[in-house]
Formats: structure tokens, sequence, C-alpha cells
């Protein structure tokens, strides 16, 4: 398969942007985390250089020296008209848990009667789908999921919360996210996850990369807090299966 055509700029002294076509497409997203992999072991080597992947762009950084912007745009386009199907990145399915407990479901039941469905009906469609992990931002760790269920599309909120609790699960438009601390938000909260998503102790702060899918699924409220305890005392298990790109 072709590989899309990319405009590269620069983005500041330190930065190269690179954009792909402006839209939601699973071929976009793995053209770009091969094109990063490739890049990062054939052509920008140094451990100074960060990227940040997301839904049609990559993002090239380098805070610690002014970037010859016209010679790597170079090495970039040559590199890119050779990728071909070059070998795909690592990625993995997380099953992350969720209680729909109306304590956590803020919104369930607006949402529910919104979309015309039973709120039995409503956490089928949300956890009988498997995302797509197409950028992380806004907030440290904060997943934005593509492929949510077209019956289950809802705009934002039209006014904010001015709080939205960490591990809140939301959704909007053709979007669902887990809020990863506390925060404003406008989107709906249908449910809360019970294993953190981002921990800034860690080496890794967030287990999820860009391309990861992910499937939610329905515990009780006595699973959820079983599963708060054995988080903080570092026991919980993440439930990973390695899938390919």
């Amino acid at each position: 398969m072709n590989s899309p055509k990319i405009n590269i700029k620069s983005f500041g002294i330190h930065s190269i942007l690179i954009e792909w076509p402006n839209e939601v497409s699973e071929h976009i997203l793995e053209t770009i985390l091969r094109f990063q992999t490739f890049i990062r072991e054939k052509l920008l080597t140094d451990k100074d250089w960060e990227m940040v992947p997301s839904y049609n762009s990559l993002l090239l950084i380098n805070r610690k020296k002014i970037i010859d912007f016209d010679k790597i745009k170079k090495q970039l386009k040559a590199e890119y008209s050779q990728l071909g199907e070059s070998e795909k990145p690592d990625r993995y399915l997380w099953r992350l848990p969720v209680s729909y407990d109306f304590e956590f479901g803020l919104d369930l039941e607006e949402v529910a009667e919104k979309l015309n469905k039973s709120i039995p009906e409503v956490i089928a469609l949300h956890t009988g789908t498997t995302y797509t992990v197409y950028g992380i931002g806004f907030l440290p760790g904060f997943m934005y999921l593509g492929g949510i269920l077209k019956e289950l599309e809802i705009p934002r909120k039209s006014t904010p919360r001015s709080k939205v609790v960490k591990g809140a699960v939301g959704i909007a438009g053709k979007q669902a996210g887990i809020y990863p601390q506390e925060s404003p938000g406008g989107w709906n909260i249908i449910g809360n996850c019970s294993v953190p998503i981002f921990d800034a102790t860690k080496e890794d702060p967030c287990f999820v990369n860009v391309g990861d899918k992910i499937e939610f699924y329905q515990i009780s409220r006595a699973e959820y807090n079983l599963h708060k305890i054995e988080a903080e005392v570092g026991i919980y298990k993440l439930k990973k299966f390695k899938i390919n790109a």
C-alpha cells in the first residue's frame, strides 16, 4: 500500500512538524508510527530528540540545539519515499475495568435519554468495541480514543464542569477517553476506571502508547474498590495482549 503524502514544515527553531492528510485513518496512523520508528532507529538516533505522534502528525523536537531545517527536511523526504512496508512497531491491546455505578456515571442517565437507549444498552455499546489510541495529550496520559460506535456518538456538554475526578471515563463526539487526573472537562462522564492511567513516579509514567488498542469491561462497585486497593499497593495486574499494529 502506498504511503500517504506528507508536508514537512518548521515549527520553531527546535521543532519540525510532519503532517499527513487531515483525516482519522488507521492506515495514516500506522504509517506515522512506522516512520517514527524508522526515524528514531535510522536517522535521528540522538536521545535528545523527542517525538510526539498524533492523529495525522509527527512532531520532532530537539530542545538542546537549533535544528538545521532544510537539511533534515531533505533527509526526511528521501527516507519517507523509501518507507515502503517497513517493520511495524509492537502494539498492545489493553483491557481496562470501568465501574458504571451512578456515583461515577454522572451523565449516564442523560446520555441514555439523549440517545434513546437504556443505561444497560449504553454500557453495552461502550464496552462492545475496540478503540484505537490516536493521541495522548491535553493532560499527561489523556488518551484520545477513536472507534466509538456511531450509536454512542454524543456532543460534548454545552457547559464544561470545573472539576472532573481522576479516572473519569468520558465520551464526546466520535471519541472516548479517561481523565488521568482531576481536571476541568466537558466530556460526558459515564463511569470511572479503577486503575491509574498516569503515574509520574514511574520511569514510564503512561503505560499506553499511540497506536495501542483499548477495550473496556464492566466491573461492580466491589471490584472497583478492590482494584483501587491493589493499585495503591502495586499488585494490580493490567490485562495486556500483544497485537500487530
